[in-house]
């Protein structure tokens, strides 16, 4: 029978210390089932792991900042179900035996070499608290590569196998398939390997075991579990009770979460006056979401007025001129060239403004912006009866949570932004005239120049060696695609080479470390 058992006191009181600062973060606390991702270090016993020997796992390595993403990205991943995802073990040994895992996230690894992660296939419901483990060192510390590998690990307790590709003979191509496309919509199975893929989410494709041997990720997850779908949030049918969203001082906000494959969540929008509508919806985050979202507008007599689904992008935006009249909007997740809709699903925020006209001065408000070496330029029109008084510059990195990064003069038509953060970045105006309307523009995405905060500059197609350009003193770790250690060392400050002539071509991994910064960087060799 395996077995977890209690930790000796002296290493209990280290993980008190630790568990002072994480996180307690949970996804859907009434839920019945729950799978507790275990950042701060756990001591195993079971026959199921380590040779029956005693395990003792320590913590992840990784921030807070870092445990949350990793917990956000893992969490959208299962929004759609009945679970809970939780960094709490409060809730987690509160939770039925048999509907409940433990992911642990730790840094010792040596003991199961060559991956990044293990778990046993349908041990979620075995009822003894085998867990499952993630190992943040061979990750290089990535919240989205530790997410996507918690995703993955969870999902073979769950009762997954992995999803793979094959060519049009049905010859194997990759046991893990990884995916297609690239940019923000760029996609991959959750049970293939999605680390280099911006979103991803689960499958219905074929496994290791041939080609015509599919598998059905939501039907297992919500059928063999003990848990199903969670609860549909809002009525499919603008005819029947669709939720009504309030506009107050012209702006709007609401969420939800698209469950299945075939939910729609409808709104209904009731204008007292003519006037232009601005509406954005944003997945839970535009990177690493798994949500494709597309918006249908329609009329009073339920006729459509227009469909909104482009097709670079997560996000759906209207901006259309309307009359007096009550509105329907129609939320679906859609499919694009590296997605169908059966795995587009996720939770997602409604948010934007109604602009009367006659009586207020903003008519028009219009960002624009690209990225260019490394700056995010950012150009804007506005059209306005009155004199503004503020236009500010926003940016957030979710879509959900935007803060102010500047207030320009009112003359300007245009701002440059140097990124400080390695991540795509959301950018939208707030503008305000002087009677005290407030707008928001539409809501643009620019992609991460990545040499704001990079200490390190890596030649990352190479033939013989890595070439690289550090400003300070490091040591660099180097590991192959599936997070096995080749190669430490430590180099000084300037150009440095790593010798890589013996190693076989393909994609690996190097992280450069100093005393408060990783940079991961990948390498193709050729």
């Amino acid at each position: 029978m395996k077995k977890s058992y209690t930790l000796m006191a002296l290493w209990a009181l280290l993980f008190s210390l630790n568990v002072k600062s994480l996180p307690r973060l949970s996804s859907f606390p009434t839920a019945p089932a729950t799978i507790f991702l275990d950042f701060d270090g756990h001591s195993v016993l079971s026959s199921a792991w380590n040779n029956g020997s005693p395990l003792v796992c320590a913590s992840s390595g990784m921030t807070d900042a870092q445990i949350t993403d990793a917990f956000n990205r893992v969490s959208e991943h299962y929004r759609p179900f009945n679970i809970n995802i939780t960094t709490d073990s409060t809730i987690f040994l509160a939770a039925p035996l048999n509907k409940r895992m433990r992911i642990i996230v730790t840094t010792t690894s040596s003991w199961y070499p060559g991956v990044g992660g293990v778990a046993y296939t349908g041990s979620f419901t075995w009822g003894d608290d085998t867990p499952g483990f993630v190992f943040s060192d061979r990750l290089a510390y990535s919240p989205k590569y530790v997410g996507e590998c918690c995703s993955h690990e969870s999902g073979h307790t769950l009762g997954l196998s992995h999803q793979s590709s094959y060519n049009n003979s049905c010859a194997l191509v990759a046991t893990y398939n990884t995916g297609t496309g690239s940019g923000e919509t760029g996609w991959a199975p959750v049970m293939g390997n999605s680390y280099y893929k911006n979103s991803s989410g689960w499958d219905n494709g074929p496994t290791p075991y041939g080609c015509t041997n599919t598998e059905d990720n939501l039907l297992i997850i919500s059928t063999s579990n003990g848990f199903t779908y969670r609860p549909d949030d809002y009525s499919d049918d603008p005819n029947t009770n669709p939720a009504v969203i309030t506009i107050a001082n012209q702006t709007f906000s609401t969420n939800g979460i698209i469950s299945t494959n075939t939910d729609k969540d409808a709104f209904k929008l009731n204008f007292p006056q003519s006037g232009t509508l601005h509406l954005n919806a944003t997945p839970f985050s535009a990177d690493g979401a798994s949500l494709d979202i597309k918006l249908t507008l329609l009329n009073s007599s339920m006729q459509t007025l227009a469909t909104y689904n482009p097709s670079t992008s997560l996000i759906a935006s209207i901006d259309t001129a309307l009359n007096s009249g009550v509105y329907y909007i129609i939320l679906q997740g859609a499919g694009n060239a590296n997605i169908s809709s059966y795995s587009s699903l996720g939770s997602y925020t409604i948010s934007g403004t109604f602009s009367p006209n006659g009586t207020l001065p903003i008519k028009y408000v219009a960002l624009t912006g690209k990225a260019e070496k490394n700056k995010h330029n950012l150009s804007w029109n506005i059209i306005s009866d009155e004199p503004i008084k503020t236009i500010e510059v926003q940016s957030s990195t979710d879509g959900r949570f935007f803060s102010t990064i500047a207030t320009v003069d009112t003359k300007e038509k245009g701002f440059a932004n140097t990124p400080t953060i390695n991540a795509d970045i959301l950018y939208r105006l707030k503008v305000t005239s002087v009677i005290n309307q407030t707008v928001f523009s539409n809501i643009i995405t620019l992609k991460s120049t990545g040499q704001a905060q990079k200490l390190f500059k890596v030649s990352t197609l190479v033939h013989n060696e890595i070439m690289i350009n550090a400003a300070e003193n490091y040591q660099y770790q180097l590991a192959d695609i599936h997070g096995r250690l080749i190669e430490t060392g430590s180099s000084n400050a300037g150009i440095n080479t790593i010798n890589i002539s013996n190693m076989a071509d393909g994609m690996y991994i190097i992280q450069m470390i100093t005393n408060n910064q990783r940079q991961t960087e990948r390498i193709i060799k050729q």
